[in-house]
This record gives C-alpha cells, sequence and structure tokens, in this order.
C-alpha cells in the first residue's frame, strides 16, 4: 500500500474571498474553481492548496471548528517556501494578512515569518532548507 499526502483544504467562510486574497498577499494563481464557488484549488505545486466552503463540512457530514482573524489561531500552519520571505511578508501584509512575526533567521539557518491571512489562518513564509541561505 502506498500513502502519499496530496491535498490540505482549509473550510472558509467565502471561497472566492479567500482566493482573491491569496492571489494578492502570496501570488497565487487559481487552479480551478467548481461552477458553486464552494471549492477551489490553487497552483501551489505538488501539493494541492484547496479552499472549501464552510457549509462543505456539513454536507459531508462533518463538524469543524470555523477559524475567524479575532479568535486564536488553530493548532495548524501552512508554510509557503519563498525565494525571499521578507519581500514575501511585505507583500502579504500590503495586501490585508495580519503581521505575527516578520522574517527573521532562526537557529537552523532558515528564514521564517508568520502572518495571519483574512480567515485567521496561520501563514509561515520561509526560505527552502534544501536551498538555506
Amino acid at each position: 500500500m502506498t500513502v502519499r499526502f496530496g491535498y490540505t483544504i482549509l473550510y472558509v467562510p467565502d471561497v472566492r474571498e479567500t482566493v482573491a486574497f491569496y492571489e494578492a498577499a502570496f501570488g497565487m494563481t487559481l487552479r480551478f474553481l467548481h461552477e458553486s464557488g464552494l471549492y477551489a484549488e490553487l497552483e501551489t505545486g505538488a501539493v494541492t492548496l484547496a479552499f472549501a466552503g464552510e457549509e462543505m463540512a456539513e454536507m459531508n457530514g462533518l463538524g469543524i471548528r470555523p477559524q475567524r482573524k479575532n479568535d486564536p489561531a488553530q493548532a495548524v500552519e501552512i508554510a509557503l517556501i519563498c525565494d525571499d520571505p521578507k519581500s514575501a511578508w511585505d507583500r502579504a501584509v500590503a495586501a490585508g494578512a495580519l503581521p505575527l512575526s516578520p522574517p527573521q533567521t532562526k537557529p537552523w539557518n532558515q528564514i521564517v515569518g508568520y502572518v495571519r491571512d483574512l480567515n485567521g489562518c496561520l501563514v509561515e513564509l520561509c526560505s527552502d532548507m534544501t536551498n538555506p541561505n
């Protein structure tokens, strides 16, 4: 049996608004948007970052705790590898991301900064550890 990581799906209040934010804040592009507006995928490389409307969780029989920007962040983050984490952090903040921690060089020689997206999801903007600066 083979298992591989394929998707991260974030349940959000408004899929279209979230996609627009990720395009503006992180320069991502839309790969797919279902005509219902309840599901979308971004071009993110090997692993898919997707958004589903919170009502999709209910339709699938799932109980979720919705993420809200004024609530504490959930105990999960999205890590986005950037060529220039400082510029990426500045762009995200200019697009409306909540700044948490500006990019800093960590003891393991990775540059890491944190923001929260428009829904309150924790987003790490970091350099690539396969090619540390």
